[in-house]
């Protein structure tokens, strides 16, 4: 196989040597592309520094191929080329440009040596069969069908390459009654953690608890539930506590589908929340005085404490917010407004709770009842007048 075949990789230049055996230049790794050749800048002991050089190398590559003017045909045209693109033009002005770029890495070992030609929808499944579950393979080709959108807007491509997805997974319908909620805070709050044997009186869960009540007041996604603080920091919602108004969105982060409006807070969680910084919390959720990134790890141990399912994660505290303010019978748009989905999502998934959900359907059996019998009433007094006049 030709050097020219195998693509850019990672290579080991020995050390040189002058005539008398003494090193002139040490060993290192440097980037082979076909008959190009390019130093890394890192020894033979710093791989990983060697493998972020490669990826530098080839992000530039592929943005050089990818922004040559007019459109190129699909089997000219490398996914790695429009990845790169993305990543470049639209990944960093995602609310986690992060979780994007871990996206686009997965997609990349996998399609990083195809062309848009390859894709179809047998490329498709096979790349949804090798994923861990369906649902991080679509949200993975959702990015894929994007870039490749947005590298057509941008004239590099006139074909249409379609993406074909997993089947999307129906809604999940868990969510707490006020028992479960209450069984949930309380096996967070009263926890101690466990050292040889014993039980100390280290409170570590008591975090937890804290996330769960200010998630089942608002209905806010965990993300922005654990980034909030509760005075005015750059780069994080906020809470007000004079004013009494969370404000899930950081200032200058442009709005997403997954929206995230400013809300007035419950008295309820106001006033734990102005407790807890009178007591010191700068973070609605904090460890060590520093915000939370997750609580996926000790929320499952205290679901488990509590005696609930696996099915209870922290996405169904937004679920029971949701399905709470629909039992209590409040106005749909007004529901929509505060969980920060529309009115049409809000009615779809949860519009079965609401008290007057289809009630002029159901109320239309009684009144078809009441006025049959009403005309049986008259067709009977009728008969007793006829009756009568004979």
């Amino acid at each position: 196989m030709s050097a020219r075949s195998k693509g850019a990789r990672l290579w080991i230049r020995r050390a040189r040597r002058d005539p008398e055996g003494h090193v002139t230049h040490v060993a290192t790794w440097i980037i082979r592309d076909g008959e190009h050749q390019e130093g890394t800048g890192c020894g033979v002991n710093d791989r990983r520094g060697a493998e972020r050089a490669l990826a530098a190398y080839l992000t530039r590559k592929h943005l050089a191929q990818a922004t040559v003017k007019g459109a190129r045909h699909p089997s000219q045209t490398p996914v790695a080329d429009v990845l790169a693109l993305y990543a470049r033009d639209i990944a960093p002005r995602h609310s986690r440009p992060r979780e994007t770029a871990q996206r686009i890495k997965m997609l990349l070992a996998f399609f990083g040596d195809k062309t848009l030609a390859d894709i179809n929808g047998a490329l498709c499944r096979a790349y949804a069969a090798q994923r861990s579950t369906d649902a991080a393979a679509r949200r993975e080709l959702e990015d894929l069908r994007a870039a490749i959108n947005h590298h057509r807007r941008e004239g590099l491509c006139a074909e249409i390459i379609e993406i074909v997805l997993p089947e999307e997974r129906p809604p999940r319908e868990r969510w707490l009654t006020r028992t479960e909620a209450a069984r949930l805070v309380w096996a967070a709050w009263r926890y101690r953690e466990i050292q040889k044997g014993t039980a100390t009186d280290r409170r570590s869960r008591r975090h937890v608890a804290k996330f769960i009540l200010l998630s089942l007041y608002t209905g806010t996604r965990a993300a922005a539930v654990c980034g909030a603080a509760l005075q005015p920091m750059p780069g994080r919602g906020w809470v007000d506590l004079d004013r009494g108004i969370f404000y899930r969105r950081p200032a200058g982060r442009r709005e997403t589908k997954k929206r995230q409006p400013a809300i007035p807070l419950p008295s309820e969680i106001l006033t734990h929340l102005r407790r807890w910084k009178r007591r010191g919390q700068r973070f609605a959720v904090e460890w060590n005085r520093q915000p939370v990134k997750s609580v996926d790890k000790a929320f499952a141990h205290t679901v488990r404490d509590a005696g609930l399912g696996a099915d209870v994660t922290p996405h169904t505290l937004r679920h029971t917010a949701a399905t709470w303010l629909m039992q209590a019978g409040t106005d749909l748009w007004e529901a929509a407004g505060y969980l920060g989905m529309t009115v049409e999502m809000l009615h779809e998934r949860y519009g079965h709770h609401h008290p007057d959900h289809l009630s002029g359907a159901k109320n239309a059996f009684s009144r078809h009842r009441y006025r049959h019998r009403m005309k049986a009433t008259e067709h009977e007094q009728t008969v007793i007048d006829v009756g009568k006049k004979r």
